[in-house]
């Protein structure tokens, strides 16, 4: 509506208006991730509220990340054939109907339906192929930088809010946890209402560092979403890197996402830390994250991609089975998030490049999202099996080093490739 006077006024200034769809995006990843790490928040004040095992709430966490996986392929080809605004719009709306349901809940199905159900459709729709998809169509130069950026607010969303979170949950109760993440996305949807382009053609420009229109929207536009994104995984799924980068993905998220966002709290609850402090230091990570993510997109640009996930996967291995061990003061738990957050997720920018790489311009946003699918597999897997998991043995030490572990094994499947002399892709 008012994006071609915005425009002008950033030529004025010299900036090219692909930087300010990257700064919405930013906003409404955010905002969109912060909703996935509420009932993380929530969930030691719900058990205790209601009398619902951690389980019970883990179970819906786990099956919004299900959704996730279902909803994120089909989600990138959704954004190609009714636009990213459209797209924003819709997941928007899905986190208040989500949020809202949770907020009025009173049996365990209410978290299910707005849970598992509301907050999974939402996040499938929009993804992390939401940030592949508009680095690719905005930007021909600093991609990867882009990439890193958009994955850090992924993770900040669901770290650097946390605090406030905790606090108005403290404070007035968890029902009112779910304000925050409800104002920012419709904040967000009005944002991309007003400001919000699918291409640069449509403004008349072309994509950051590109002197001509590279972009194939006509032809996008004839082709079935659906139809499309199972057309991309039939030959995507033909290319060994797709497999490498699925495998590789689903650790990401059973450690990240389904792990430390959703259990971390809890974890920090079993010793005696309070849902303030654990969450300030779930805000330490999103702040080291931010510069870990951007750091790796620069990285992303320059180096090889495979070395530097088999590197990040180390390094978050080595993270994981320290935790457990450490003596679990102020200062452990502060060098671990710090440790930790600069790893958080690193990962996304070598594989969103990779995919790009394979898969091109217009099918590797799509063939990103099926990774990200296995991302949220992982995420599901974790959220679920870490909460069953701790009621059953009292404990989330044993956990944290099986999830250790698992990062060793995908440094090792990336490190097994390179060895043998596998080339996936044309750097």
């Amino acid at each position: 509506m008012f994006s071609r006077q915005m425009k002008d006024l950033l030529d004025q200034l010299g900036i090219h208006f692909s930087w300010f769809m990257a700064s919405i995006a930013f906003l409404v990843i955010f905002f969109s991730s912060a909703s996935l790490a509420t009932p993380g928040i929530l969930m030691v004040e719900i058990t205790k509220d209601l009398g619902w095992s951690i389980g019970d709430v883990s179970l819906a966490i786990g099956v919004l990340f299900l959704t996730v996986a279902l909803a994120a392929p089909f989600g990138a080809a959704l954004m190609a054939i009714i636009g990213l605004t459209k797209v924003v719009v819709i997941s928007g709306a899905l986190v208040i109907l989500g949020l809202s349901t949770l907020n009025l809940a009173s049996e365990k199905w209410h978290l299910l339906v707005g849970i598992g159900f509301f907050l999974g459709l939402s996040s499938g729709v929009l993804g992390l192929g939401f940030a592949a998809t508009l680095a690719t169509r905005w930007f021909d130069q600093r991609r990867g930088l882009v990439l890193g950026i958009l994955a850090s607010a992924f993770a900040a969303g669901q770290l650097v809010l946390i605090p406030f979170i905790a606090w108005i949950v403290e404070t007035y109760g968890w029902r009112y946890g779910v304000l925050p993440p409800s104002i920012g996305c419709l904040i967000c949807v009005f944002l991309f209402l007003l400001f919000g382009r699918n291409w640069p053609s449509e403004l008349g420009i072309s994509s950051y560092g590109s002197d001509t229109d590279s972009t194939n929207e006509k032809l996008v536009a004839k082709e079935n979403p659906f139809a499309k994104s199972l057309k991309v995984l039939t030959s995507s799924s033909k290319h060994p890197g797709f497999w490498l980068l699925a495998s590789t993905f689903f650790i990401c998220g059973l450690t990240s996402n389904g792990l430390i966002s959703q259990h971390f709290i809890p974890f920090c609850a079993d010793i005696n830390i309070g849902i303030v402090v654990a969450s300030s230091y779930l805000a330490l990570m999103g702040i080291f994250n931010f510069l870990g993510a951007t750091s790796s997109g620069w990285l992303t640009d320059r180096f090889n991609n495979y070395n530097l996930l088999a590197i990040y996967y180390g390094f978050r291995g080595l993270s994981l089975v320290y935790l457990p061990y450490s003596s679990l003061d102020a200062f452990s738990l502060t060098l671990w998030a710090v440790f930790f957050g600069f790893d958080f997720i690193a990962t996304i920018p070598p594989t969103a490049r990779l995919c790009a790489g394979f898969f091109g311009k217009i099918d590797g946003p799509i063939a990103f999202a099926w990774i990200f699918a296995s991302h949220q597999l992982g995420a599901a897997a974790a959220a679920y099996g870490a909460g069953e998991a701790r009621d059953a043995i009292l404990s989330y030490g044993p956990v944290f080093v099986t999830a250790g572990i698992a990062c060793f094994m995908a440094t090792g499947l990336l490190v097994f490739f390179k060895s043998f002399g596998t080339k996936l892709a044309e750097e």
